[in-house]
């Protein structure tokens, strides 16, 4: 039965979501990497698509941006469509020297100052973890493709443009994370209260370090290696 968010019937939504938070990201996955792919849920402009890789069902549906968003999305697809697995592929700021542009990060864990988990389920741990089975499947899958990866914390954070930089030195090296996105933290919680599994691998879009970024259009349409990653590690065996 659709959602208000989500127009798909459920037979139509597959048990394993990957979801990048653009729409065009979730097309162009769609039409590069699935098979006999159908557009199954465009509510918002929110696309969603099933279709299948290595023979096997999967559906890509977009979260759009921050905690908010993820939040609904990927509870009504846990919730009301018996989802069980959701890896969201995203693109991500460095924090660290150490991680450059493109470089494919699997997140290990994502700490947050937002009050997500606490206003939805009363949970006031800032640390919230990724399934330790779908990390496994990501690293095996990675190996397989001969795609180098990295691992570390993401600061799941709930603003995009701050008035001030003070804060990264507390994020940075007290809470130990090594990229900046805004989502992942609301995914895990979400998955845990559910009794899922979520994971998320991302790719370095811009560096607080260097100063270099990526295009909107990069973005979009050269962030394949997660991709590929992701899709591997839920479809083979």
């Amino acid at each position: 039965m659709p959602t208000p968010h989500n127009s798909a019937e459920k037979n139509q939504i597959a048990k394993t979501v990957l979801m990048p938070g653009d729409p065009l990201r979730s097309r162009f996955i769609a039409e590069n990497f699935l098979e006999d792919a159908v557009l199954v849920n465009d509510v918002r402009g929110v696309q969603g698509y099933t279709g299948k890789y290595n023979g096997k069902p999967v559906t890509v549906m977009a979260s759009g941006m921050g905690m908010p968003s993820i939040g609904i999305y990927s509870y009504e697809l846990f919730k009301f469509y018996d989802v069980e697995n959701i890896i969201r592929v995203g693109s991500a700021g460095a924090y660290t020297a150490d991680l450059n542009v493109y470089d494919v990060v699997i997140v290990d864990s994502a700490w947050s100052e937002s009050t997500y988990a606490l206003t939805q389920n009363g949970d006031t741990n800032e640390i919230q973890y990724p399934s330790a089975e779908l990390n496994a499947k990501l690293h095996k899958a990675a190996d397989k493709l001969g795609i180098p990866v990295k691992e570390g914390r993401t600061h799941s954070s709930d603003v995009f443009y701050r008035e001030s930089s003070d804060y990264m030195k507390h994020v940075i090296e007290d809470m130990k994370c090594n990229t900046v996105e805004m989502e992942s933290f609301a995914l895990f919680s979400n998955a845990r209260v559910l009794g899922k599994n979520a994971a998320c691998v991302l790719t370095v879009s811009d560096s607080f370090v260097t100063k270099e970024e990526t295009t909107h259009e990069e973005r979009r349409a050269s962030f394949t290696k997660m991709m590929k990653i992701a899709l591997e590690a839920v479809t083979s065996d």
